[in-house]
């Protein structure tokens, strides 16, 4: 059986294990849940965070070393960088609209009992200012990918221009990328009782309660993930990448399941490498060096999470948005999306930097915090499946540039 099955049966088994003891034993499931579902869904977690800073590190200095000359980082890292800001406008204007249509908050939904703390999240001045570290051990200790990421580009610069002269440290870094992916693989292999555990704990804590309450609010966002996912990227990959969306999902779909059960960009990004790079073939150093910065900064299905809820509470709490307003929402969207990182339940905190921008009660946030798990683990699958499109995408425009580094595949 295929590790894509064995995590497939992992995540069902989970979801209908946690559903029955939600309903038929709650005392049990507290029980399980602190002693076999949570910690095996932490172990899980914990073995794939352990990996995230070194490979983003060796992976985004040897992608940045392999590109070679700046003209040709400038030019991959350019289309990156504007494929991302594109698919999030979309993302979020698609959100808008599917708001505007079906109006999920005008269902007479109590608002009396919503109360929500907020965190503080960085302004776009402080987001950008702050990209280049001032010591990069520090930030690697604290995981600031943004940081982490501008230090390894700097690194990978230097080693492609110095050339010979630092082949021993680029031939190291390649060694401990090596152990990277090899560490993968082995983690890997507990997937499938990690995705169990997460899903079973849960589903076992929500339950279907929260889930009926928001109904329409649900099936706003997962629509417009649906249709963002098929429209958007399968136009990209068919039109620009020249590969069959069909094959494109199928051959990402591994990844996508680890991203549901993880609800984490940056947990997932060993692993939507290495199937990037294996199953849809796209060239090691362009997957090295857009898919670890597409963790960071592109966040689609994050961003129409956020359009969705910004309507919905404008709609709960009976106020209209003006058009300037609207317009502030997907800017204030796509910036706050470049600045946060891929962890779980970050949406929540930049959803809460898009209310205040448009004077909307942050409090509302409490309205649609029960059920955001379930749609955190949807829209993560959505945000590394766009970073594999935009890999794919970049891959097959370089290809007429021909260097041989670009048509290395691991």
């Amino acid at each position: 059986m295929s590790l894509t099955s064995k995590i497939f049966i992992g995540l069902l088994l989970g979801a209908g294990i946690g559903l029955l003891l939600h309903f038929t034993a709650p005392d049990l499931f507290e029980t399980l849940d602190g002693y076999l579902f949570s910690p095996l869904g932490t172990i899980f977690l914990n073995l794939i965070k352990m990996l995230v800073v070194p490979i983003v590190f060796f992976s985004i200095t040897l992608g940045t070393a392999s590109l070679g000359d700046p003209k040709k980082l400038g030019r991959i890292g350019g289309k990156t960088i504007a494929f991302f800001l594109a698919t999030t406008t979309i993302a979020i204007t698609i959100a808008l609209a599917l708001a505007y249509i079906f109006q999920p908050g005008n269902t007479g939904i109590d608002t009396s009992a919503a109360s929500y703390e907020s965190t503080e999240a960085p302004t776009v001045i402080e987001t950008f200012t702050n990209i280049i570290p001032t010591n990069p051990v520090q930030s690697m200790t604290e995981g600031n990918m943004l940081q982490i990421i501008a230090f390894s580009i700097f690194v990978g610069l230097a080693l492609a221009m110095l050339g010979k002269k630092t082949e021993a440290v680029h031939r190291v870094i390649e060694q401990g990328n090596d152990i990277m992916m090899f560490l993968v693989n082995l983690i890997m292999k507990f997937a499938p009782y990690g995705a169990f555990g997460l899903l079973a704990s849960a589903i076992g804590t929500m339950g279907l309660d929260g889930a009926k309450a928001m109904a329409s609010y649900m099936l706003v966002v997962i629509a417009g993930l649906f249709i963002h996912a098929i429209v958007t990227y399968g136009s990209a990959v068919s039109m620009l990448g020249k590969m069959n969306p069909v094959t494109f999902f199928k051959g990402f779909f591994p990844a996508m399941t680890v991203a549901f059960s993880t609800s984490s960009s940056g947990a997932t990004l060993p692993i939507s490498m290495k199937t990037a790079q294996e199953n849809l073939k796209v060239p090691k150093p362009i997957s090295s060096f857009v898919q670890p910065l597409g963790a960071t900064i592109n966040m689609d299905g994050t961003a129409i999470m956020q359009g969705v809820a910004t309507v919905f509470i404008a709609q709960v709490y009976s106020t209209d948005l003006s058009f300037t307003q609207l317009l502030m929402v997907v800017l204030t969207a796509v910036l706050a999306s470049i600045g946060t990182a891929g962890v779980p339940g970050v949406g929540l905190i930049m959803l809460a930097m898009v209310l205040n921008q448009v004077s909307l009660p942050v409090e509302g946030i409490a309205l649609i915090i029960g059920i955001d798990r379930l749609l955190d683990m949807l829209r993560t699958s959505l945000n590394i499946t766009g970073d594999a499109a935009c890999a794919v995408v970049v891959a097959e425009s370089e290809r007429k540039h021909g260097t041989e580094s670009e048509r290395t595949v691991s």
